[in-house]
């Protein structure tokens, strides 16, 4: 991987969609540290610490807060991140299975993409405004907005400020991701998400130097190795963290290589076209393969899952503890991220929306259709139903061998901290590494496609 990015920085061509695609990246550090107007920065600072760590590392909060490299904790103008453009692009997905016309657009090619395009750009403003409604809310209810609780003018305008600028750093987002596309390396929405997930690695460093400053706790006085005894280790002797920090580091680079090696897994299906004399000319003949990806849903199972159960947690938040309905209340204490029903509950949603993340991708019917009128057959299976039967039961065992890792690469980050009580480093957990090696990977695959197109024999030797 490092040699071909030394490879590629070597072209001035791609040095130059190299660096343009770093300046947007260091473009959106920046914005990620302008605060919003009028908020209280102390009051926000305590708010976040009570509403993204601790027994809320898994809220709705937390997660917004880990896809926008904690820009959403500190208030700043890029605080939504790129949450809108990646509920826009799940929500045009839904809908294009839905709604026969837009599926109709999404086949006329190019022009048709560009109006997809354009639809979904709209659509992410308005759910930017939705949300930074939402967050202003939320703000506004806990005291954090300058002038929000007062009525008139001044509440407004406060309100109109916040909303204004927190939806013009999501449509700022969403015109640097186009930019990346179009000029830069790689997929702009995930090089911008991966920016924001590798900001928060220096904050797991830290964390885990704590565990090991809290691990040489000495004895004496004993009120004070008491308090860290049962405050951070749950009961247990601090210098098992000496144990459990090396241990984290081990599981989590294991995952990484897991991941890195499921990435490029796939179940190639063979297909054999037949032979055909067109004049003097014998047409088809040749043997082929469809590719199907071990894990074809990437991250989205686990979004979807994880947006679902922090739900309830985002609804009593706005609503404010106080004012929440007794039930709500049960509900979030019954779905801590630190117990045995969050983690069960998460893997099951992870299987039920990887298999619904299939039903959206693949269209047995459909695969089997455009075989048989290409002359395609896959040896062994008759054109038709038992064609699409069979691409239907590869699938399915390939979705399922797919959802069951991505549920294990989820769920281990919360059963390691309930194990050893680590609460913190949950926040960088499995979704994150995820969507980091995944992007990653992508970039890398993507610099190479670019240099091949240019006909550099040998480059990436």
């Amino acid at each position: 991987m490092f040699k071909t990015i030394i490879n590629a920085f070597k072209d001035a061509d791609m040095r130059k969609k190299m660096l343009f695609t770093l300046m947007i990246i260091i473009i959106f550090r920046i914005g990620s540290v302008i605060p919003v107007p009028f908020l209280d920065a102390e009051a926000l600072r305590q708010l976040m610490n009570t509403a993204t760590t601790g027994q809320n590392s898994g809220s709705f909060f937390s997660m917004m807060n880990m896809m926008s490299g904690n820009a959403f904790s500190k208030g700043t103008l890029f605080a939504l991140s790129i949450q809108p453009s990646i509920n826009a692009s799940i929500i045009m997905q839904l809908l294009t299975v839905i709604i026969p016309s837009l599926e109709k657009l999404s086949k006329e090619g190019e022009e048709g993409r560009k109006r997809m395009e354009a639809i979904q750009r709209y659509l992410t403003v308005v759910i930017g405004i939705l949300q930074a409604f939402m967050y202003y809310l939320w703000l506004k209810n806990s005291g954090v907005a300058l002038y929000g609780d007062k009525d008139g003018f001044a509440g407004i305008l406060t309100g109109f400020i916040i909303v204004l600028t927190l939806t013009a750093g999501t449509a700022l987002i969403m015109w640097m991701g186009d930019q990346i596309n179009d000029k830069g390396v790689g997929q702009g929405t995930s090089i911008i998400l991966f920016a924001g997930m590798v900001a928060r690695v220096p904050m797991l460093v830290q964390v885990l130097m704590e565990y090991i400053q809290k691990a040489g706790t000495p004895k004496e006085p004993a009120a004070v190795y008491e308090a860290v005894k049962y405050q951070v280790s749950g009961g247990r002797d601090p210098w098992l963290f000496y144990i459990f920090v090396p241990l984290f580091l081990v599981i989590y680079f294991t995952m990484m290589w897991l991941i890195v090696f499921t990435n490029n897994a796939e179940r190639r299906i063979p297909i054999q076209y037949a032979k055909r004399v067109v004049g003097r000319k014998m047409y088809g003949g040749q043997s082929t393969h469809i590719p199907v990806k071990f894990s074809g849903s990437g991250v989205m199972p686990v979004i979807f899952a994880q947006s679902i159960l922090s739900l309830p947690s985002a609804v009593q938040t706005v609503m404010g503890e106080a004012r929440a309905p007794e039930w709500l209340r049960n509900i979030n204490n019954a779905l801590s991220p630190f117990g045995w029903i969050y983690p069960t509950i998460y893997y099951v949603l992870i299987l039920f929306f990887a298999y619904f993340y299939l039903s959206i991708q693949y269209n047995p019917v459909e695969m089997a259709n455009n075989l048989r009128q290409s002359s395609g057959v896959i040896p062994g299976m008759r054109p038709g139903k038992p064609t699409s039967d069979f691409i239907e039961r590869v699938l399915s065992k390939i979705t399922l061998m797919g959802a069951i890792f991505l549920g294990i690469v989820a769920v281990i980050p919360f059963i390691f901290g309930d194990l050893t009580y680590m609460h913190q480093t949950t926040f960088l957990g499995g979704t994150s590494v995820i969507i980091m090696v995944g992007v990653a990977l992508e970039t890398v695959k993507n610099l190479e496609s670019q240099m091949m197109m240019r006909h550099y024999k040998g480059f990436l030797d």
